[in-house]
């Protein structure tokens, strides 16, 4: 009895230390394999031709030179669009002079519905250092595939309307127009306005 137990334990230990072993050698593989894909900067943002809030034409030229933070929504949303644009007003005049050193940009991704007469009544409501972005729907396609944002319309209970499902995160990017960070619905205000002073500063 005495010697199955003791071979038992022997089995037991070896299996034990065999796991250990492949274990350690699967994370260390797949933290290697890890760093592999996550090295460098995000691949967000790109080209886009769209067109502001006064009928200027916009590219992703005109950003360039200082940090951006960019919001894509559109102006029938019913909560996050208005919740999220009264936040970055809030976040705007908590950073006192360092926000003029920001674009701030709201993206519309209702082509159908939103042009630059639609968003430069909308923003009114909000900071005025907010710029509205309106396009086709071919340009629209363009702009959230480069920034890798989601949005899908939706038709309404009726069948007669269409709200939007979208991406609710700012994107942050830097003044050369390379992916940041973001700041999330629902995020607290207090970490979004310690993550654009660290923008604003290129840390």
């Amino acid at each position: 009895m005495r010697a199955r137990v003791v071979v038992l334990a022997a089995v037991a230990v070896f299996v034990t230390a065999a796991t250990l072993t492949a274990f350690t050698l699967l994370v260390g593989k797949r933290t290697t394999t890890g760093v592999q894909q996550v090295s460098g900067v995000a691949d967000v943002g790109g080209p886009f031709t769209l067109t502001d809030e006064t009928g200027k034409t916009v590219t992703e030229a005109d950003l360039l030179g200082k940090p951006s933070a960019i919001f894509f929504g559109f102006t029938f949303c019913p909560d996050v669009c208005p919740t999220t644009l009264y936040e970055m007003s809030g976040l705007i005049d908590k950073l006192g002079q360092d926000a003029d050193r920001v674009n701030w940009v709201f993206v519309s991704v209702d082509w159908q519905r939103d042009g630059p007469e639609e968003l430069r009544e909308y923003l009114n409501a909000f900071d005025e250092r907010i710029r509205g972005f309106s396009g086709t729907e071919e340009q629209i396609e363009t702009v959230t595939k480069a920034y890798k944002v989601f949005y899908e319309r939706v038709p309404t209970e009726d069948g007669d309307d269409y709200t939007i499902n979208h991406t609710a995160s700012v994107l942050l990017m830097d003044e050369e127009g390379r992916f940041f960070g973001t700041l999330g619905y629902g995020e607290d205000p207090e970490v979004m306005h310690d993550k654009l002073k660290r923008l604003v500063a290129g840390t």
